[in-house]
């Protein structure tokens, strides 16, 4: 079922003339604006990676990623219940949750015809507990009901690799390691291990030894990299 959310993003992006849900190329597209596909993705972007790759063979496409900074949990009754409760979720996003989408993106992304845009926005998500009989362990207690947009507080935009760089505030020391990165980012190594295979896969950074045991990398002069 198509949330709120996504109706919401959909209508903004088509603009006044633009067209919603048009089929192109044997694909549903989200919207269309001038001569470019457009594509709201709120799950994974793994699960339309051989979809834009294809339609990238002609066509110029934008990626729509939002990134969800706050979230404002509504609780019903049940499924055609009014609100009984609302709280602010503890859970918050920030612009480098976007290493954990990119890692499955790297064989489409860079492109030259790509457009990656990621809205960083508030959201309130609608949801009422789960049937009793429904319940499983490990399954989630609460049925999602409706995610709505709140306000778009900011939005980032990435068309080559080198853009991704913006992930890291600051400098990081020649060679870096992925330590380095995880400190920059205020994030887990895990975390930076994600974001420095990203640099690798796209040709942004290049391994030149070791640094102790942790590999050591640094970043490519984009114009090497067109040499190369």
């Amino acid at each position: 079922m198509e949330t709120s959310l996504h109706r919401q993003l959909k209508q903004q992006y088509a603009g006044g003339d633009g067209q919603t849900e048009v089929v192109c190329d044997g694909y549903r597209i989200d919207a269309i604006d001038g001569d470019e596909l457009i594509e709201i993705q709120q799950a994974s972007l793994a699960s339309i990676r051989d979809k834009i790759a294809r339609l990238l063979k002609s066509h110029r496409v934008r990626v729509v990623k939002p990134i969800v900074l706050r979230k404002q949990l509504v609780k019903c009754r049940n499924r055609a219940g009014k609100e009984v409760a609302r709280r602010m979720s503890p859970k918050q996003g920030t612009l480098v949750d976007l290493v954990h989408e990119l890692v499955y993106f790297t064989r489409v992304f860079p492109h030259e015809r790509l457009r990656l845009e990621v809205p960083l926005v508030t959201i309130e998500e609608w949801r009422c507990p789960r049937p009793r009989r429904e319940r499983r362990r490990r399954r989630k207690d609460h049925v999602v009901l409706d995610r709505k947009l709140l306000d778009v507080v900011d939005v980032h935009h990435f068309r080559t690799a080198a853009d991704l760089r913006r992930l890291i505030p600051g400098a990081l020391p020649t060679p870096f390691h992925s330590g380095h990165v995880a400190e920059a980012i205020d994030q887990q190594r895990w975390v930076a291990q994600r974001l420095v295979y990203c640099f690798r896969k796209m040709g942004t950074a290049r391994q030149v030894g070791k640094i102790g045991r942790a590999a050591a990398y640094e970043f490519v002069d984009p114009a090497q990299r067109q040499a190369a």
